[in-house]
């Protein structure tokens, strides 16, 4: 969640180009199965992550360069007086919504200038400056007020701490920091500013059980781990920190306290069940902050969320979510964005199912930003029991995202992502059935009335819009149609492959650099525009050009599905005339996803 410099000198968040391998992967899970069913309600799970969590973190305003903010020096803002002010302001103005955690972060042991206190121990110790009635003080005010108190460490040993080797480890006779460490002191975490820890010595162990133990006694019901890998851009052994995460659980659990353990920053998806084994929650991206004078931006990067979402989307449920990071919505313009942007910014947080953590002055509120925040339709998205919204459309600028309620109605979302103000529609095909629905506006508490087939709204740039669409229409139908059928015509280097999560068990791959795939024989009763969904398997996101008939493409995003082994589902618009037509994949000068089958609604 940090700034890659976070624990040298203070600099902007990087920004990093994955280049994702172009070669097809063989498919190693079960095939899900295609028939459309009721979703079922998520299970509730015991722990601190039943649900979503919900409160405040000081790293947005520690980190801004917004006037007043940081008056002596980066990351000044961190002191025991500003973290009081928000608690009260939270418990006065949002607990009664669900909002409960208060949120300590980087810096709470380091001074001004950011040099380290530490205990004999090598325990991080609290900042005299900063915290001068120490940590447990802080806690017991925020649970005076009926809230929750949270706090940070990065991963590792840090260097500072580590002493020459010679500091004990407490309640491990005989253990020191040179036992914990390896010989090498190779580093690890995303700044590497800790070495990493050799859990292979049981002195690595009793390290992290005496930290946990410090922050259970102090009363703190909450623990970000910084700088976790693989992730936080950086990969390889040395920064492969799942021992650490799985230490800190065990360690956790022997206080006795339930502590909610988040992982951070940009972790790998390759590694979701580790973070989903030894967690609570995992952040998904990097830093939301712009490092700017605002808070955040639109650009950087409240709009990667978009694309870089969906393949996270299937590993969150109760007992661990996928952290989109804070939700800075509340403070206008210190916000950084249009009012256009901050609903579309929590309805995305909402819709995911991500933490909802505010990183806002919560003593300056502005009213648009308050009922943003407090808002108990959408705040009921975020902690019901659906699972989380994913893209029902191709990741284009207008785009539509939804989840199946356990009631038998729909969470949708519709946004625009353009620059410039357009028209979206969310098509009841895409969600599985046909006719009439009624809709309800979740931000505005409207009920919109009936809309068959479709519904479409014009929104501004960067605009969006929530529903609960609830059917009143007949169960969709459709024929599909299988990639690898022999009638099928293939161009190019396009072959099939073998596929154990495909529905035929089969798909066609290697669509890159004029590769296409053309389905024969679609048929349809009568001509018109029909939403054809399309399973496929990318690792990374790729596009393709579709058409029909051998007219006019269309070129269209479809999403990371986060590996080679895993299929999903999105709708591209696609114009048939009555009886056969041909539907082209064409991935053009670039790289198209692997194509499982197509699935063709027996109406426009």
């Amino acid at each position: 969640m940090r700034s890659p410099s976070h624990f040298v000198l203070p600099a902007r968040a990087l920004r990093a180009v994955v280049v994702l391998a172009l070669a097809v992967g063989t498919a190693t899970v079960a095939p899900a199965a295609h028939a459309e069913s009721t979703a079922p309600a998520l299970a509730p799970a015991p722990g601190p992550a039943a649900k979503p969590y919900m409160g405040w973190s000081s790293w947005s305003m520690q980190s801004s360069k917004y006037p007043g903010l940081n008056p002596d020096g980066d990351y000044s803002y961190l002191t025991e007086a500003n973290v009081l002010k928000q608690t009260d302001a939270l418990a006065a103005k949002l607990r009664k919504y669900g909002y409960e955690y208060v949120n300590i972060d980087a810096g709470w042991w380091r001074d001004k200038a950011w040099k380290p206190q530490f205990d004999r121990y090598a325990r991080q110790k609290a900042d005299p400056q900063r915290f001068p009635r120490g940590m447990k003080a802080v806690a017991d005010h925020v649970h005076a007020k009926g809230l929750k108190a949270g706090i940070y460490l990065p991963v590792g040993l840090e260097k500072e701490a580590y002493a020459d080797g010679k500091a004990p480890i407490r309640n491990a006779e005989g253990c020191t920091t040179a036992d914990i460490v390896h010989d090498d002191l190779r580093t690890t975490n995303g700044w590497d500013s800790a070495y990493k820890i050799d859990f292979s010595d049981p002195c690595a162990q009793k390290y992290i059980d005496s930290q946990a133990r410090m922050f259970a006694d102090w009363g703190y019901d909450f623990l970000k781990l910084d700088g976790v890998g693989p992730g936080s851009f950086k990969s390889g052994e040395n920064y492969d920190n799942v021992a650490d995460v799985a230490a800190w659980q065990k360690a956790i659990a022997a206080t006795g306290r339930p502590i909610h353990l988040e992982v951070s920053w940009s972790l790998d998806i390759g590694h979701a069940a580790d973070w989903k084994k030894y967690s609570d929650g995992w952040r998904i991206d990097t830093d939301v902050e712009c490092y700017c004078n605002t808070l955040v931006s639109w650009e950087n990067s409240v709009d990667d969320r978009f694309d870089d979402l969906p393949a996270w989307t299937r590993h969150a449920g109760p007992g661990g979510w996928n952290d989109l990071d804070s939700l800075d919505v509340g403070n206008g313009a210190m916000d950084g964005l249009t009012k256009a942007e901050r609903q579309t910014y929590a309805t995305l947080w909402a819709i995911a199912k991500s933490p909802l953590y505010t990183g806002d002055d919560l003593t300056r509120l502005d009213s648009y930003g308050l009922s943003l925040l407090t808002n108990r339709e959408v705040i009921a998205v975020n902690q019901g029991a659906a699972p989380p919204a994913h893209p029902v459309t191709a990741s284009d600028p207008q785009r539509v995202w939804a989840a199946e309620n356990p009631d038998g109605t729909y969470t949708v979302a519709l946004f625009n992502l353009a620059d410039a103000p357009a028209s979206v529609s969310a098509d009841w095909t895409t969600l599985g059935f046909t006719g009439k629905a009624a809709v309800r506006d979740l931000w505005n508490h409207e009920n919109l009335g009936t809309y068959k087939n479709r519904i479409t709204q014009a929104l501004p740039a960067h605009g969006s819009r929530l529903f609960t669409v609830t059917p009143r229409g007949s169960a969709l139908e459709r024929t599909g149609y299988e990639a690898e059928a022999p009638a099928n015509t293939l161009g190019g280097n396009a072959s099939v492959a073998d596929c154990s999560a495909c529905s035929g068990d089969r798909k066609v791959g290697n669509l890159y650099l004029g590769g296409k795939l053309t389905f024969t024989d679609v048929v349809v009763d009568r001509p018109g525009t029909y939403q054809i969904e399309v399973a496929y398997l990318s690792g990374d996101a790729r596009t393709a050009a579709v058409s029909a008939n051998g007219g006019g493409a269309t070129r269209h995003t479809f999403p990371a599905t986060g590996d080679w082994g895993t299929v999903a589902r999105v709708h591209v618009p696609v114009t048939l005339k009555a009886g056969a037509n041909t539907i082209t994949f064409d991935s053009g000068s670039g790289y198209a996803p692997d194509i499982d089958r197509i699935d063709v609604p027996k109406t426009s």
